[in-house]
């Protein structure tokens, strides 16, 4: 019974074990499929650049945007580049350390003469955007923490401390700080220039020498000094010339570059400030000067003001006398004028009157000339007038008298047909008889009758009608 009981449980235990192993198995495989095909994708994310080198078909790609992409598993390598970032030379802003941002000390510089100093500097540079420079890229230095150490940080130190020797240490602090963070970045960017060290002759302040003559540590004295410095060579355009810039050929750009306080070696600290005391004490009295040199001229001034004024009035005062004199004088001048032209006005005009007068006496005898030339012709013409009349009036007679008998034959005519039509309805008695006049030409009773009735005719027509 007992043998039976553990045959059975063997055989269930050898079974058991058998399904476990198969569920395991299939489990394995699962969790290798889901491994596996997670591990076919991976995502981007913005402000990266992702370089995808595929081991098994010596492929790269480049990625810089945002999304989902396929990658073989085991046999593809992602590399992740940040677009931007900013190398730190001792600049904190309040303690923090930014993101994308590599924190190093300040940049050890040395001048062309001789003094040093540290310099905080930020660079913020940005990666290209063409996947041909970032594929070189990614050959030249193969990770970002190679590129930012081989490349980008030892080229900003470089660019900062060649830049640094082009000035002199005093110039440096006393106004050349924004020429030089301007020529840092233009280098930076553009390559650093071609220079050649020479040996110049700069003015300098520096403390004086103690000895025996001069016991004022303190003071400070100018003088002419020869230091090497590194003087940019410069082509036929007046261009500076340039090496070879190494962030040119994978396509990075210079975005900014700031410089913070920069500081000074002990040596050089020291002199700036008993510079600066000495120039302040020296600026203190050059004012003291200026003040009492402008008080003495102020007061100066103020005695020429009352000297001028005093001149001034008495100028006036004499001005105002002669001005007074002058007046007079043209006042009497303008009188005098004025009767001068009074007088000419009075001869003008009475010559006026003169010229009108001989005017009208002359029109005056033109006119009676013109009026007696008038009359002549007007006799003349009547004289004319009245002998032409007399020359018609002759001829009529001259030829009346030549015509005499049809003359008194027209008369006649005339008298008859006045005569006849009143004697129309006139009845004469003839008498019993006439006696002649005397005269020798014997009248006959027609003749008489003829007459007598005409002349009765022509008084009653002549008489006015009686009134009834």
């Amino acid at each position: 019974m007992d043998q039976a009981v553990k045959s059975r449980l063997s055989s269930a235990s050898g079974s058991l074990l058998a399904n476990l192993k198969k569920y395991s198995a299939g489990i394995a495989g699962g969790i290798v499929a889901i491994v596996l095909a997670m591990s076919s994708f991976f995502t981007t994310e913005l402000g990266y650049t992702y370089v995808v080198q595929d081991t098994l078909f010596g492929t790269i790609r480049v990625f810089s945007e945002p999304g989902v992409h396929f990658k073989v598993p085991l046999f593809s390598n992602v590399y992740t580049y940040n677009q931007a970032m900013t190398l730190n030379f001792g600049n904190q802003e309040n303690g923090e350390v930014i993101k994308a941002t590599r924190q190093l000390n300040e940049v050890e510089v040395q001048f062309a003469d001789t003094y040093t100093a540290r310099i905080p500097a930020t660079f913020r540079f940005k990666l290209s955007a063409d996947p041909k420079r970032i594929v070189a890229m990614h050959r030249e230095f193969r990770s970002y923490d190679n590129l930012i150490d081989s490349l980008l940080l030892k080229n900003a130190k470089n660019v900062t401390v060649v830049t640094a020797t082009q000035y002199t240490g005093e110039e440096f602090f006393q106004g050349g700080l924004n020429k030089f963070k301007v020529q840092l970045e233009d280098q930076l960017q553009n390559g650093l220039y071609q220079t050649e060290r020479r040996q110049v002759e700069v003015e300098q302040t520096d403390l004086a020498a103690v000895s025996s003559e001069n016991s004022d540590a303190d003071r400070l004295e100018h003088k002419n000094q020869l230091v090497w410095k590194n003087i940019i060579l410069q082509d036929d355009a007046g261009q500076a010339k340039r090496l070879a810039n190494p962030l040119e050929a994978y396509g990075i750009q210079v975005r900014q570059v700031t410089i913070g306080r920069p500081i000074p070696e002990h040596r050089l600290d020291e002199l700036l400030v008993k510079k600066k005391d000495l120039v302040a004490k020296r600026i203190t009295a050059i004012q003291a000067q200026e003040t009492a040199r402008a008080e003495a001229k102020t007061a100066q001034l103020e005695k020429e003001i009352v000297k001028a004024r005093a001149i001034q009035d008495a100028q006036r005062a004499k001005e105002l006398a002669i001005i007074s004199k002058q007046k007079e004088v043209e006042m009497e001048r303008q009188q005098a004028e004025l009767e001068r032209v009074r007088k000419e006005k009075e001869k003008a005009v009475a010559l006026l009157q003169k010229e009108k007068e001989l005017d009208v006496a002359t029109a005056e005898r033109n006119i009676q000339k013109a009026n007696a030339e008038a009359a002549k012709f007007a006799a003349q013409a009547i004289r004319e007038k009245g002998l032409a009349e007399a020359e018609v009036a002759k001829a009529n007679l001259l030829a009346k008298q030549a015509a005499r008998d049809i003359y008194l034959a027209e008369i006649q005519r005339d008298i008859a047909q006045v005569m006849y039509p009143a004697l129309k309805d006139t009845q004469i008695n003839m008498p019993e008889y006439y006696v002649g006049d005397g005269s020798a030409t014997p009248v006959s009773s027609l003749d008489v009758f003829t007459s007598l009735g005409a002349m009765d005719h022509l008084r009653k027509s002549m008489d006015p009608p009686r009134q009834n």
